[in-house]
């Protein structure tokens, strides 16, 4: 920017700005909105764009366009917010943050109307019927409606089934009448009280109280079958069985009047985006979830992000709980809702749940993403593993450790060494475990790993971009003690959890580590569980040739006359104490001379002789 900007025109705007809570547009050349933001206090705010020497390069480069600036003022920071996020989804400046939602998603609707129709619709009209939703799945919203057909045999047609007009007889019941899908009110064959109770059950089910409606079910058919109507029973009975399956699915928690709304926050590694899970609780039942993507155009904070993602929620629901659960505050609250950061139970294990879809919902994207460009195979594992265990820098050098001993005898361990998802077998290194006596696994990798970077950082060589530990949290623990407090290394750190038959059940990542939450059957759980396996067979093989060569080697030192020198020659040469037994004297004496040769050729035969 040259040294005349702001411009004389800018610097008599920012003179006359208000010190009160608003919100601010600015104007490009043509006179279009290129930004819209909040503050507090608006003089203060806007006078920071043009008095900083350290923004950001996307920051400098929305300075520079600024033309014009205008404001509004408002009571308080909240109005402020919401004038805010309305202004950004009506003019959709260049530089705000842009919610990635161009999706029409499907409602279900229960229509204002005598004998109201229950359907699926991507259109709301402001007509008083009750709309539930959106659904990002169309085929779950699909599979309500049917679910609802199936319990209710409620009407689908579009007749205006005021009382006049059925008192006149102007209807007829339909074919589905008589397939037993529709109850025919157009004919008054159901009355109106006990339609609207069906209606009321199906309120209940899409606002997560399907236990009541069960029990409404369970007591009918015992009804039937105590006055012996076993067929209605029967009916009855498979309505149960469906909904309850639908019921169980959706459970999460024992707590059956748990009502609440969770947010959880997950960043794209490359700071450009975010994915913003939103999960309704209600009757401890899962009713509703989507996740909403962000794309971050100057730096806005996390806390920016959630407080825009709470509101657009809010805007598209009408029957949010009190309590909002989320991960961190947001930048604004309302003083409607109650926030809890949760760290124990229900509460805690549903912002986890949340955080596992977000995360899933970000990974599908790379996957679309990466099947559209027909990107190669391990170019595309490595952008998920980035992305699913939030790296800065594709994990293009990977490094995995595990250690093999037999009651802490022989110890040894084992590094195997991908490059772009490949083993590097050149670069597979082995340890002997020198400072350890006994069966100490985690003191046995603390050497190993500090070995192995204490001698690449001498050398001045390239660190890994991600270390991978065969165990859980105490070998991540070592390991983050041996390269971050010992070494001054910053290196990202995976642990492998195994089950109690040594496979592979969870990946954890990060301090305080935490679950990836991918699926058994998930590309990158795969990708890790073979790497696991690998590491296993090069340490645990290393293992077996050292405890091989020291029984062969304690053999040897059995025989008077023969040291250290003589058994290393004869090893060297003849591998085993087998080799060395097939060997013929002549061969033993070329090797190590005519005395110690006539010695190991009649001890080794005079035991085959006993």
């Amino acid at each position: 920017m040259s040294k005349d900007f702001p411009s004389e025109y800018i610097k008599s705007l920012l003179a006359v700005l208000p010190e009160l809570p608003g919100c601010y547009q600015y104007f490009d050349e043509q006179g279009v909105i290129i930004y819209v933001g909040k503050a507090k206090n608006l003089k203060r705010r806007v006078s920071s764009y043009f008095n900083k020497n350290d923004l950001n390069l996307k920051t400098r480069i929305l300075v520079s366009k600024i033309r014009d600036i205008k404001h509004i003022v408002v009571n308080t920071e909240q109005d402020a917010f919401l004038l805010e996020n309305n202004l950004i989804k009506k003019y959709q400046p260049r530089y705000n943050i842009l919610l990635k939602d161009g999706k029409s998603y499907p409602w279900i609707v229960i229509k204002n109307e005598a004998f109201p129709r229950v359907f699926l619709t991507r259109k709301l009209v402001q007509d008083g019927s009750r709309y539930y939703g959106p659904y990002t799945s169309s085929q779950h919203a699909s599979n309500l409606v049917d679910l609802f057909k199936h319990l209710f045999p409620l009407r689908t047609c579009n007749y205006d089934l005021s009382d006049g007009k059925i008192q006149s007889k102007k209807y007829r019941a339909c074919i589905k009448y008589h397939i037993h899908s529709c109850c025919a009110p157009c004919e008054e064959v159901v009355s109106k009280e006990e339609y609207n109770s069906n209606i009321q059950s199906i309120r209940d089910i899409l606002n997560g109280n399907s236990s009541e409606v069960i029990n409404n079910f369970r007591r009918q058919m015992m009804e039937f079958a105590d006055e012996l109507e076993f067929e209605k029973a029967q009916a009855v009975k498979e309505k149960l069985e469906l909904l309850t399956t639908y019921h169980s699915r959706s459970i999460v928690s024992q707590n059956s009047q748990l009502a609440c709304d969770v947010f959880s926050y997950i960043p794209n590694a490359d700071g450009n985006a975010a994915f913003i899970n939103y999960i309704k609780v209600r009757h401890g039942c899962i009713v509703q979830s989507y996740t909403l993507d962000y794309k971050i155009q100057l730096e806005e904070s996390a806390e920016e992000l959630l407080s825009f993602a709470i509101q657009e929620v809010i805007s598209r629901n009408t029957d949010m709980s009190r309590e909002l659960v989320v991960p961190f505050m947001p930048d604004v609250t309302d003083d409607k809702y109650t926030y809890t950061i949760p760290t124990l139970r229900d509460k805690k294990q549903l912002l986890e749940l949340s955080e596992k879809n977000a995360r899933l919902y970000k990974l599908e994207l790379i996957k679309q993403e990466a099947i559209r460009t027909k990107e190669p195979d391990n170019v595309r594992l490595l952008s998920l593993i980035k992305e699913s265990l939030n790296l800065k820098e594709l994990p293009h050098h990977i490094e995995c450790f595990d250690n093999s001993n037999i009651q802490g005898s022989d110890a040894v361990a084992g590094c195997v060494v991908y490059r772009d998802c490949k083993p590097s077998k050149d670069e597979y290194r082995k340890f002997n475990i020198k400072t350890v006596d006994g069966p100490d696994d985690y003191a046995s990798m603390y050497e190993v790993v500090y070995r192995r970077y204490s001698r690449l950082k001498d050398e001045n060589k390239a660190m890994p971009d991600l270390i991978v530990a065969d165990g859980g949290l105490g070998q991540m623990k070592v390991m983050r003690e041996a390269t971050e407090e010992a070494l001054g290394l910053n290196i990202p750190i995976l642990g492998l959890v195994k089950d109690n038959k040594h496979r592979t059940r969870e990946l954890l990542i990060g301090f305080p580590p935490k679950a990836i939450g991918l699926s058994k059957n998930d590309q990158i759980f795969r990708f890790f569980t073979k790497m696991q396996e690998e590491v296993h067979r090069f340490a645990i093989s290393f293992h077996r040739d050292k405890r091989s060569k020291s029984m062969t080697k304690s053999q040897l030192e059995e025989i008077p006359g023969v040291g250290e020198k003589t058994i290393s020659e004869l090893l060297s040469k003849f591998k085993s104490v087998r080799g060395i037994k097939e060997s013929t004297l002549e061969e033993l004496v070329e090797c190590i001379g005519k005395s110690k040769g006539n010695i190991v050729y009649n001890a080794i035969h005079t035991d085959d002789n006993k």
